[in-house]
């Protein structure tokens, strides 16, 4: 029997369901990057991302004790986890420096070649069908975010190349999450996610005390700061566990397009909180994601209505 008729295959109403999932994914996560913009004011990039890996631990742990999902861990898992870990640590540190110098709707659309690179290791990697619509879709909305981010690296320099180095740890990490979330409890995946990269925070910020930098010097957070890193891992919480189980549910390469949204919600919540109000080239390209966003969707529940022969292979529509 071939690889192709063995691998597992989502089913039409798990993509649906992994859809609306990442939805509210890409809802929550732009919370991640306001209040982190509202911390790094005055905290150190790793000590805010250090703040979010333990209030997401500390999110899951009573989860995780009730569900006795630490009957399912193991070392080799662990492993898997501890890579885990440091891949959002590093992309966490990079994005947070980014937002202490631009602002989050810019730094969220260069950031967006994301789905792109897990459009393409989906395929490489995981044996993903992905046909023709779903890369021009996805190239559509790559032009809708460079309408929204005009950059000009000669304003931010090399800080503009930071959210490339995020998008590429991300995709890693996502791929590795569609692979474990099949196999594990996904609030475990995001406590030992968080475990993990608080190891990694601890390591940078010793090794940075007292160096002066404003990315590894560790200090003590003052006033509001501490509801702003709070708000960090309260978000990362909420977000991380709607997208572990969007994974479970659907391909990658099926998600990725829709990730796009976080664009548009990022940009929302830029105007209300900082004001930073989009110009008409802006709104242009929010209008070019919603429209991508809205085909990948519509693709998706028209594939959904199809009946599908018990004696084919089940793909997703491409």
């Amino acid at each position: 029997m071939s690889s192709a008729s063995t691998r597992s295959v989502s089913s039409p109403s798990d993509v649906t369901m992994g859809l609306a999932l990442m939805f509210l994914s890409v809802m929550f996560s732009p919370l991640i990057d306001i209040f982190a913009k509202l911390a790094v004011v005055t905290v150190p990039s790793a000590e805010v991302t250090a703040g979010r890996f333990v209030v997401q631990a500390l999110c899951m742990l009573p989860i995780v004790l009730w569900r006795r999902s630490f009957a399912d861990f193991s070392w080799r898992q662990s492993l898997f986890h501890a890579i885990r870990g440091l891949i959002i640590t590093i992309s966490m540190i990079s994005f947070v420096t980014t937002l202490k110098y631009m602002v989050v709707a810019d730094a969220i659309a260069i950031f967006f070649v994301e789905p792109i690179i897990v459009t393409i290791l989906g395929g490489i990697f995981l044996k993903e069908t992905i046909g023709w619509r779903r890369y021009t879709a996805c190239g559509v909305g790559f032009f809708g975010a460079l309408l929204i981010i005009q950059p000009s690296f000669n304003e931010v320099g090399y800080v503009a190349l930071l959210p490339v180095l995020t998008a590429l740890c991300i995709a890693i990490f996502v791929l590795m999450t569609r692979v474990l979330s099949h196999k594990e409890d996904p609030w475990a995946m995001q406590f030992q996610m968080g475990i993990w990269g608080l190891i990694f925070c601890a390591v940078l910020l010793f090794a940075g005390d007292g160096s002066g930098s404003d990315i590894f010097d560790p200090v003590m957070p003052a006033g509001s700061a501490w509801f702003y890193v709070a708000g960090v891992g309260a978000m990362a919480a909420i977000a991380g566990i709607f997208g572990v189980y969007a994974y479970r549910a659907a391909p990658a390469s099926t998600l990725a397009p829709l990730q796009y949204f976080e664009i548009v919600s990022a940009t929302i919540f830029a105007w209300l909180v900082f004001g930073d109000f989009p110009d008409a080239i802006k709104w242009l390209g929010i209008m070019i994601i919603i429209a991508s966003g809205i085909y990948i969707l519509w693709r998706e529940r028209r594939f959904a209505s199809k009946p599908v022969s018990d004696t084919s292979e089940v793909t997703l529509a491409p």
